[in-house]
């Protein structure tokens, strides 16, 4: 397989752990990462790496040629907190950004990857069972991109042919990124706590349930759908994915199987409200059906790897700190 990629917001949550599966699948030249900020010193080998500001369509379209690119991952996006914070950046990024990439693949024939979110969904969307169609009512700035976004990929593929693809995410924990700036960003920020202080003061009230799902199982979906038959596809769109639904108390109790003495508190602040806008638990049978989803990891798995793997990185560099992450990642 010798397929030309280009990965947007590689740097964020979803794009560090994506890029190093891609680059094992299709090989290290293949796969270009860019993001905004230019490589670090301890980066240096993440080559080849451009900086890239997905606002920017001209500097797009240079690397697409430049490098004849085929296939576009596109996971620069600002999160749903931080898009509260910082709403012309979010619209600039999620939306201006998306388009630009949606007209750079119509112009070369490209393939796209694009992460919608369950942010998509609110107040009067089902809570539980949520189905592929269902009310889309975001209460969020971040979850109204996403929306419009899936109508853009939708218009795109219908109108122009593009082969656009997408997964409505839910949270997303993984180890190897500092959390980006969401409302799920509570159940990684809780690992990081409980093993490097022994405790953790929740964001979100005890009985928040939220559909989560591990970065393992993120990136084999994302891999899986950009594999099937374009026949396969029936949702342009983007197709609901889900894997497991706990509440911020149930992870507690789950992290305790391991770490008995670790407590947490509760000081639900802006983002609760965004929080118990979501659904609970998501439907996913639509991708299941067209094209073969599965998920590995339920809650026990993800707890006991994430904690094998954090106490690694954390004992091997103490300066491992969740306090300063980036408002440009993945996850919701």
């Amino acid at each position: 397989m010798n397929e030309r990629i280009l990965v947007t917001g590689a740097k964020g949550q979803i794009g560090s752990d994506l890029a190093i599966a891609l680059r094992d699948r299709y090989g290290a030249k293949q796969v270009i990462e860019t993001s905004r900020r230019p490589l670090s010193a301890s980066d240096a080998n993440r080559l080849p790496y451009e900086v890239l500001d997905v606002t920017d369509k001209r500097r797009l379209q240079e690397l697409v040629e430049q490098y004849r690119i085929e296939t576009i991952y596109h996971l620069a996006g600002v999160l749903s907190a931080k898009g509260e914070q910082y709403p012309d950046r979010c619209w600039q990024v999620n939306i201006d950004g998306l388009r630009n990439v949606l007209e750079v693949a119509k112009t070369h024939r490209l393939k796209v990857f694009w992460p919608s979110s369950i942010a998509v969904f609110g107040p009067h969307s089902p809570k539980m069972g949520t189905p592929q169609f269902a009310i889309e009512d975001p209460s969020s700035l971040y979850g109204i991109t996403k929306a419009a976004g899936e109508m853009l990929c939708r218009y795109s593929a219908d109108r122009f042919g593009v082969d656009v693809r997408s997964l409505r995410l839910p949270g997303i924990i993984s180890h190897r990124a500092l959390p980006g700036g969401g409302t799920t960003d509570f159940a990684v920020e809780m690992f990081y706590d409980a093993l490097k202080y022994g405790s953790y003061t929740c964001f979100v009230r005890p009985d928040t349930r939220l559909p989560m799902m591990y970065m393992p199982d993120a990136i084999a979906a994302i891999l899986a759908l950009m594999q099937a038959n374009s026949t396969a596809i029936a949702v342009r769109s983007s197709y609901n994915v889900a894997a497991v639904s706990f509440s911020a108390v149930e992870l507690v109790a789950e992290i305790q199987t391991h770490l008995p003495h670790f407590t947490c508190d509760y000081a639900p602040d802006f983002r609760q409200a965004i929080a118990d806008s979501w659904p609970s638990v998501i439907d996913d049978s639509q991708a299941r059906q067209d094209w073969g989803w599965q998920h590995c990891y339920d809650l026990p798995a993800i707890v006991a790897d994430m904690l094998v793997h954090l106490s690694q990185h954390i004992g091997s560099n103490g300066a491992a700190d969740r306090a300063g992450p980036q408002p440009i990642s993945g996850g919701v």
